[in-house]
């Protein structure tokens, strides 16, 4: 899901190519998965060595994406995450897949979708004191989302039903487009601005109760990628499986009556 017939040919023919570079006769599932790798996250960056603090606040980064997508119901599942460098600027990536095509997102969807992108931020935030240059798409992308929810598609009850919407115009028929005039007031403009923070303030917000309540499988995690590199769906429904297990007996134990404790 998720791939146009295009993208599946572009698919089948890079893992083509990576089975016949290996001198294999047959493409193999691997073939598959590192053709995807290179597709959605680009060229493996080899030389694009990071010293270790680095490394640890993109482990912690890459970590707090997965387990907020893990703990939203409406979020694409985690098929992979990994701290090894690809294509231009990522240090690492969180990949995800939907189980299915889709055409129409609900709010709902859109909230979860603004979790998962200030995962990475909030976690270096609640693990280091500190942040850094990481998350700099993140913070792009769900500000532009958030924006839309606000302009585009009357997700804000402040600002009711109305669209502010601002599209390019061209200037010459086919040739270079200027802004759309806005059609609406300063008081608007800044009510806007007040509604896309609120929307990232309230995320943020719920991003950090997640990553507190689930710190102990944040720190796992994040060590388990630290070691490994790349953590994929397999090994993170472990780890998951483990973190919970403790929670359960806990929870088992709190439950049971006085006198029946110890038989």
């Amino acid at each position: 899901p998720g791939f146009a017939g295009a993208d599946l040919a572009n698919l089948v023919n890079e893992a083509t190519l990576r089975a016949a570079k290996g001198g294999k006769d047959a493409v193999d599932m691997q073939d598959f998965e590192e053709a995807l790798d290179r597709i959605v996250g680009g060229l493996e960056k080899k030389n694009r060595v990071m010293n270790p603090t680095e490394r640890k606040f993109v482990a912690y980064h890459e970590a707090g994406h997965a387990l907020v997508a893990e703990h939203r119901k409406n979020a694409d599942r985690v098929t992979k995450v990994s701290i090894i460098p690809r294509g231009i600027a990522a240090l690492g990536y969180t990949q995800q897949s939907p189980t299915e095509d889709r055409y129409l997102m609900r709010r709902s969807e859109l909230l979860d979708r603004l979790d998962v992108l200030l995962g990475g931020r909030v976690a270096e935030q609640l693990v280091f004191d500190d942040v850094s240059t990481g998350a700099e798409n993140d913070l792009q992308r769900a500000t532009d989302l958030a924006r839309h929810m606000v302009t585009h598609y009357g997700m804000s009850e402040a600002l009711g039903l109305a669209t502010y919407d601002a599209r390019p115009r061209p200037l010459f028929l086919n040739g270079p487009t200027l802004p759309e005039p806005r059609t609406f007031s300063e008081r608007s403009a800044e009510a806007i601005d007040g509604e896309v923070r609120r929307l990232l303030d309230e995320a943020r917000e719920r991003v950090a109760q997640t990553l507190r309540t689930q710190r102990a499988t944040l720190e796992s995690l994040a060590e388990l990628l630290l070691e490994k590199e790349v953590v994929d769906r397999a090994m993170l429904d472990g780890l998951m499986a483990s973190s919970a297990a403790p929670a359960q007996l806990r929870v088992a134990a709190i439950a049971l009556p006085p006198a029946d404790r110890g038989s």
